[in-house]
């Protein structure tokens, strides 16, 4: 093996927060075994927090928003690709909501400010038979979602958070947030919405974690 071809420490940091994470999902760790209703604001196993902790894998992609760009494409009529400039020039969306990480931790009252996924969805035109949708980071990440969970009226391609643009380390310059779900589903350093008529699970759903992540029904895992 060369120098070259040895892991880097962010390499090995990167594999040993994977390994944790698995681990986690064998063992089931924090499930309480109970479901809830939304009624019920805090969902099963959940704690309040009033930060707002920084969780990923080690790497933090330093995009600059004049550099950004999104791409829509698949299953759809009329993909899009957009700049900065142009996602900054459609009709802005704000909503307040929860999150709730799998970890564990929750935190209420997100003032989030973008774009809605609603108005993205009436520009790109879904084909009828698209059902799914994958979501792409800049780091290589990818979470998928049925595509009426990604059609819901709260979700939103944030680029500001309680009135702040998003930092980097939060999934800036650009971030999915999907409130009903746990927050993995959010993806971070957004670069690339596909449609898809056949589900393609993600990095964390091949690795254990469960393929919808309902908060109030205790879908941490699979």
């Amino acid at each position: 093996m060369t120098d070259d071809d040895k892991p880097t420490v962010l390499g090995r940091i990167k594999d040993k927060l994977v390994g944790t994470k698995e681990k986690w999902a064998r063992e089931g760790r924090l499930l309480t075994g109970t479901a809830a209703a939304r009624s019920q604001r805090l969902p099963p196993g959940q704690r309040l927090v009033k930060d707002w902790p920084i969780l990923d894998l080690g790497l933090q992609p330093q995009t600059r928003p004049d550099d950004w760009q999104l791409a829509v494409d698949g299953a759809v009529r009329h993909p899009l690709r957009w700049d900065w400039a142009t996602f900054r020039a459609q009709p802005s969306f704000e909503d307040v909501s929860d999150i709730h990480c799998v970890t564990a931790w929750s935190r209420f009252d997100n003032r989030w400010a973008g774009v809605s996924a609603q108005h993205l969805l009436a520009l790109a035109q879904p084909l009828p038979a698209a059902r799914h949708v994958v979501l792409h980071a800049t780091d290589g990440y990818t979470t998928n979602l049925r595509i009426e969970h990604f059609a819901a009226p709260d979700v939103v391609l944030a680029h500001s958070w309680d009135g702040r643009p998003l930092t980097p380390e939060h999934g800036g310059p650009v971030r999915l947030v999907v409130p009903r779900f746990y927050f993995w589903k959010s993806a971070k350093w957004l670069e690339r919405i596909e449609f898809l008529i056949d589900d393609a699970p993600g990095f964390w759903e091949v690795r254990g974690y469960h393929n919808e992540g309902d908060p109030w029904r205790e879908q941490r895992y699979d």
